[in-house]
Protein backbone atom coordinates (compact mmCIF):
# COMPACT_ATOMS: atom_id res chain seq x y z
CA UNK A 1 0.00 0.00 0.00
CA UNK A 2 2.90 2.77 0.97
CA UNK A 3 4.63 3.42 -2.25
CA UNK A 4 7.68 5.36 -3.00
CA UNK A 5 8.20 6.89 -6.53
CA UNK A 6 11.77 8.43 -6.96
CA UNK A 7 12.17 10.98 -9.78
CA UNK A 8 15.17 13.06 -10.80
CA UNK A 9 12.56 15.81 -12.11
CA UNK A 10 10.42 18.07 -9.83
CA UNK A 11 6.60 17.38 -9.56
CA UNK A 12 5.21 19.89 -11.53
CA UNK A 13 1.34 21.05 -11.38
CA UNK A 14 -0.46 22.74 -14.50
CA UNK A 15 -3.14 24.80 -13.35
CA UNK A 16 -5.18 25.08 -17.04
CA UNK A 17 -8.40 23.21 -16.19
CA UNK A 18 -8.80 20.77 -19.25
CA UNK A 19 -12.76 19.93 -19.45
CA UNK A 20 -14.50 17.47 -21.60
CA UNK A 21 -18.34 15.89 -22.07
CA UNK A 22 -19.37 12.54 -22.28
CA UNK A 23 -22.64 10.92 -23.92
CA UNK A 24 -25.72 8.98 -21.81
CA UNK A 25 -24.62 5.90 -23.69
CA UNK A 26 -20.77 5.78 -23.56
CA UNK A 27 -20.44 7.60 -20.50
CA UNK A 28 -16.87 7.35 -21.51
CA UNK A 29 -13.97 10.74 -21.30
CA UNK A 30 -10.85 10.44 -23.37
CA UNK A 31 -8.48 12.68 -22.14
CA UNK A 32 -5.31 12.79 -24.52
CA UNK A 33 -5.30 8.80 -23.62
CA UNK A 34 -4.58 9.90 -20.15
CA UNK A 35 -8.08 9.04 -18.47
CA UNK A 36 -11.26 7.35 -19.19
CA UNK A 37 -14.14 7.92 -16.72
CA UNK A 38 -17.28 6.72 -17.13
CA UNK A 39 -20.60 5.53 -14.78
CA UNK A 40 -20.81 2.00 -14.19
CA UNK A 41 -24.98 0.93 -14.39
CA UNK A 42 -24.88 -0.93 -11.09
CA UNK A 43 -28.18 -2.09 -9.28
CA UNK A 44 -30.82 -1.50 -7.20
CA UNK A 45 -30.30 -2.60 -3.62
CA UNK A 46 -32.68 -3.83 -0.93
CA UNK A 47 -32.99 -0.92 0.74
CA UNK A 48 -33.83 1.74 -2.36
CA UNK A 49 -30.43 2.83 -3.14
CA UNK A 50 -28.69 2.18 -5.89
CA UNK A 51 -25.23 1.20 -5.94
CA UNK A 52 -23.10 2.33 -8.46
CA UNK A 53 -19.67 3.54 -9.45
CA UNK A 54 -17.42 5.87 -10.85
CA UNK A 55 -14.81 4.40 -13.05
CA UNK A 56 -11.14 6.11 -13.59
CA UNK A 57 -8.76 4.16 -15.90
CA UNK A 58 -5.37 5.50 -16.47
CA UNK A 59 -2.28 5.49 -18.71
CA UNK A 60 0.39 3.44 -17.29
CA UNK A 61 2.47 5.72 -14.97
CA UNK A 62 -0.19 7.77 -14.12
CA UNK A 63 -2.66 8.44 -10.91
CA UNK A 64 -5.92 9.91 -9.60
CA UNK A 65 -6.26 11.37 -5.88
CA UNK A 66 -8.24 9.87 -3.11
CA UNK A 67 -10.76 12.57 -0.97
CA UNK A 68 -7.84 13.36 1.57
CA UNK A 69 -5.38 13.93 -1.41
CA UNK A 70 -1.99 14.96 0.39
CA UNK A 71 0.33 17.46 -0.04
CA UNK A 72 1.03 16.64 -3.67
CA UNK A 73 -2.39 15.83 -5.03
CA UNK A 74 -5.46 17.87 -5.98
CA UNK A 75 -8.68 16.95 -4.26
CA UNK A 76 -11.47 15.30 -6.24
CA UNK A 77 -14.92 17.51 -6.75
CA UNK A 78 -18.21 16.03 -7.16
CA UNK A 79 -21.57 18.38 -7.95
CA UNK A 80 -24.51 16.41 -9.07
CA UNK A 81 -26.80 19.70 -9.16
CA UNK A 82 -28.15 18.74 -12.46
CA UNK A 83 -29.53 15.30 -11.69
CA UNK A 84 -33.07 14.48 -11.12
CA UNK A 85 -34.55 12.27 -8.93
CA UNK A 86 -31.78 12.55 -6.59
CA UNK A 87 -31.62 13.00 -2.65
CA UNK A 88 -28.39 12.52 -1.78
CA UNK A 89 -24.96 10.12 -2.57
CA UNK A 90 -22.79 8.47 -0.77
CA UNK A 91 -18.83 8.18 -1.91
CA UNK A 92 -17.69 4.28 -0.58
CA UNK A 93 -13.49 4.75 -1.15
CA UNK A 94 -11.65 2.18 -1.53
CA UNK A 95 -7.94 2.20 0.39
CA UNK A 96 -5.77 4.20 -1.96
CA UNK A 97 -2.13 4.15 -2.11
CA UNK A 98 0.53 6.76 -0.58
CA UNK A 99 3.13 7.61 -2.72
CA UNK A 100 6.24 9.69 -2.38
CA UNK A 101 7.48 11.71 -5.03
CA UNK A 102 10.62 13.97 -4.31
CA UNK A 103 9.71 14.08 -0.59
CA UNK A 104 6.33 15.06 -1.31
CA UNK A 105 3.53 12.60 -0.32
CA UNK A 106 0.02 12.11 -1.77
CA UNK A 107 -2.35 9.97 -1.63
CA UNK A 108 -4.76 8.04 -4.50
CA UNK A 109 -4.56 5.54 -6.86
CA UNK A 110 -2.87 4.20 -9.60
CA UNK A 111 -4.06 1.87 -12.85
CA UNK A 112 -7.82 2.13 -12.53
CA UNK A 113 -10.10 3.11 -9.82
CA UNK A 114 -13.58 1.92 -8.47
CA UNK A 115 -15.24 4.23 -6.96
CA UNK A 116 -18.58 2.76 -5.80
CA UNK A 117 -21.21 5.47 -5.12
CA UNK A 118 -24.85 4.84 -3.53
CA UNK A 119 -27.69 7.44 -4.82
CA UNK A 120 -30.40 7.71 -2.99
CA UNK A 121 -33.86 8.58 -5.01
CA UNK A 122 -36.21 11.82 -3.52
CA UNK A 123 -39.12 9.51 -5.00
CA UNK A 124 -39.45 6.36 -2.82
CA UNK A 125 -40.90 4.51 -5.87
CA UNK A 126 -39.17 2.65 -8.72
CA UNK A 127 -38.46 5.75 -10.67
CA UNK A 128 -35.27 5.94 -12.20
CA UNK A 129 -32.79 8.39 -11.19
CA UNK A 130 -31.19 11.04 -13.42
CA UNK A 131 -27.71 11.61 -12.57
CA UNK A 132 -26.20 14.44 -14.41
CA UNK A 133 -23.18 15.65 -12.71
CA UNK A 134 -19.63 17.58 -13.14
CA UNK A 135 -16.90 15.75 -12.05
CA UNK A 136 -13.26 17.47 -11.30
CA UNK A 137 -9.92 14.94 -10.72
CA UNK A 138 -6.60 15.57 -10.52
CA UNK A 139 -4.67 13.34 -12.68
CA UNK A 140 -0.92 12.80 -12.48
CA UNK A 141 2.32 11.28 -13.43
CA UNK A 142 5.25 14.31 -13.36
CA UNK A 143 2.43 16.91 -14.06
CA UNK A 144 -0.35 17.37 -12.93
CA UNK A 145 -4.08 17.96 -14.92
CA UNK A 146 -6.97 19.02 -12.90
CA UNK A 147 -9.49 17.69 -14.95
CA UNK A 148 -13.53 18.39 -15.44
CA UNK A 149 -15.48 15.95 -17.04
CA UNK A 150 -19.18 16.28 -17.50
CA UNK A 151 -21.30 12.51 -16.81
CA UNK A 152 -24.70 11.47 -17.41
CA UNK A 153 -26.78 8.32 -16.41
CA UNK A 154 -30.06 6.86 -16.42
CA UNK A 155 -30.28 4.51 -13.24
CA UNK A 156 -33.14 2.63 -13.36
CA UNK A 157 -34.09 -0.03 -11.00
CA UNK A 158 -33.13 -3.39 -11.07
CA UNK A 159 -30.03 -4.19 -12.41
CA UNK A 160 -27.11 -7.31 -11.84
CA UNK A 161 -24.44 -7.01 -8.73
CA UNK A 162 -20.93 -6.26 -10.31
CA UNK A 163 -18.40 -7.64 -9.11
CA UNK A 164 -15.97 -5.25 -9.79
CA UNK A 165 -18.12 -3.00 -7.55
CA UNK A 166 -18.46 -5.91 -4.98
CA UNK A 167 -14.86 -5.76 -4.84
CA UNK A 168 -14.07 -2.03 -4.17
CA UNK A 169 -16.59 -1.97 -1.75
CA UNK A 170 -15.06 -5.01 -0.07
CA UNK A 171 -11.60 -3.10 -0.45
CA UNK A 172 -12.69 -0.32 2.33
CA UNK A 173 -11.20 0.33 5.58
CA UNK A 174 -12.18 -1.55 8.13
CA UNK A 175 -14.23 -0.70 11.39
CA UNK A 176 -11.95 0.45 14.53
CA UNK A 177 -14.04 -2.51 16.43
CA UNK A 178 -13.31 -4.60 13.76
CA UNK A 179 -9.27 -3.67 13.99
CA UNK A 180 -9.40 -3.88 17.68
CA UNK A 181 -8.96 -0.17 18.06
CA UNK A 182 -9.17 0.00 21.98
CA UNK A 183 -9.62 4.14 21.95
CA UNK A 184 -8.52 7.28 20.57
CA UNK A 185 -7.78 10.43 22.35
CA UNK A 186 -6.75 13.63 20.90
CA UNK A 187 -4.85 17.03 22.37
CA UNK A 188 -5.22 20.01 20.77
CA UNK A 189 -3.25 22.65 20.97
CA UNK A 190 -3.22 26.49 19.41
CA UNK A 191 -0.66 27.41 17.19
CA UNK A 192 0.36 30.70 15.03
CA UNK A 193 -2.48 30.04 12.21
CA UNK A 194 -4.51 27.34 13.68
CA UNK A 195 -4.52 24.60 15.94
CA UNK A 196 -1.99 21.47 16.08
CA UNK A 197 -4.16 18.22 17.20
CA UNK A 198 -2.20 15.19 18.13
CA UNK A 199 -4.23 11.77 18.31
CA UNK A 200 -3.12 8.59 20.39
CA UNK A 201 -4.62 5.27 19.47
CA UNK A 202 -4.55 2.08 21.16
CA UNK A 203 -4.55 -0.63 18.18
CA UNK A 204 -2.46 -3.33 16.88
CA UNK A 205 0.82 -2.15 14.36
CA UNK A 206 -0.14 -2.37 10.91
CA UNK A 207 2.94 -2.25 8.99
CA UNK A 208 4.27 1.10 7.65
CA UNK A 209 1.78 3.09 8.94
CA UNK A 210 0.70 6.73 7.53
CA UNK A 211 -2.28 8.21 9.21
CA UNK A 212 -4.51 10.73 7.61
CA UNK A 213 -6.36 13.22 9.65
CA UNK A 214 -9.57 14.91 8.45
CA UNK A 215 -12.40 17.46 9.09
CA UNK A 216 -15.72 17.96 7.45
CA UNK A 217 -14.62 21.59 6.31
CA UNK A 218 -12.64 20.94 3.52
CA UNK A 219 -11.56 24.20 3.53
CA UNK A 220 -9.30 24.06 6.47
CA UNK A 221 -5.38 22.85 5.79
CA UNK A 222 -4.59 19.93 7.12
CA UNK A 223 -0.60 18.76 7.18
CA UNK A 224 0.93 15.29 6.75
CA UNK A 225 0.72 13.67 10.06
CA UNK A 226 4.01 13.14 11.85
CA UNK A 227 3.74 9.56 13.15
CA UNK A 228 5.00 7.57 16.14
CA UNK A 229 4.82 4.33 17.50
CA UNK A 230 5.54 2.95 21.31
CA UNK A 231 4.07 -0.55 21.32
CA UNK A 232 0.52 -0.44 21.12
CA UNK A 233 0.17 3.28 21.06
CA UNK A 234 -0.10 5.26 17.62
CA UNK A 235 0.74 8.98 17.52
CA UNK A 236 -0.34 11.27 14.82
CA UNK A 237 0.50 14.66 15.26
CA UNK A 238 -1.34 17.26 12.31
CA UNK A 239 -1.69 21.36 12.02
CA UNK A 240 -4.73 22.69 11.05
CA UNK A 241 -5.06 26.04 9.11
CA UNK A 242 -8.03 27.59 8.01
CA UNK A 243 -8.37 30.08 5.30
CA UNK A 244 -6.64 33.56 6.22
CA UNK A 245 -5.74 32.05 9.73
CA UNK A 246 -9.51 32.55 11.15
CA UNK A 247 -10.56 30.78 14.08
CA UNK A 248 -12.93 28.19 13.78
CA UNK A 249 -14.34 25.37 16.08
CA UNK A 250 -13.00 22.20 16.49
CA UNK A 251 -14.94 19.39 17.50
CA UNK A 252 -13.58 16.34 18.63
CA UNK A 253 -16.65 14.24 17.24
CA UNK A 254 -15.89 15.47 13.52
CA UNK A 255 -12.40 14.04 13.40
CA UNK A 256 -11.84 11.30 10.99
CA UNK A 257 -8.79 9.46 11.15
CA UNK A 258 -7.83 7.27 8.78
CA UNK A 259 -4.78 4.92 9.44
CA UNK A 260 -3.26 3.07 6.08
CA UNK A 261 -0.83 0.14 6.65
CA UNK A 262 0.87 -2.17 4.44
CA UNK A 263 -2.09 -4.35 3.09
CA UNK A 264 -4.74 -2.62 5.05
CA UNK A 265 -6.79 0.10 6.54
CA UNK A 266 -8.69 1.27 9.81
CA UNK A 267 -10.84 4.15 9.98
CA UNK A 268 -11.67 5.76 13.31
CA UNK A 269 -14.34 8.39 14.02
CA UNK A 270 -14.11 10.82 16.81
CA UNK A 271 -11.56 11.31 19.53
CA UNK A 272 -11.85 11.76 23.21
CA UNK A 273 -9.97 14.61 25.38
CA UNK A 274 -6.80 13.68 26.44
Amino acid sequence: MIRTLLSGLPLACLLALAPASSSAQGNILVLEDVAKVDILPGWRTAQGTHMTALRVRLAPGWKTYWRAPGDGGIPPRFDWAGSSNLKAVQFHWPVPDVFVINGVQSIGYGGELILPMEFTPSDASNAAIAVLGTVELGVCEDICLPMQVELSADLKPGGAQSPEILASLADQPVTARSMGVAGATCTVNQIADGLRVTARIEMPDIGTEVAVLELPDKTIWISPSDMARQGRTLTATADMVPANAAPFLFSRSDLRITVLGDDRAVEILGCSAD
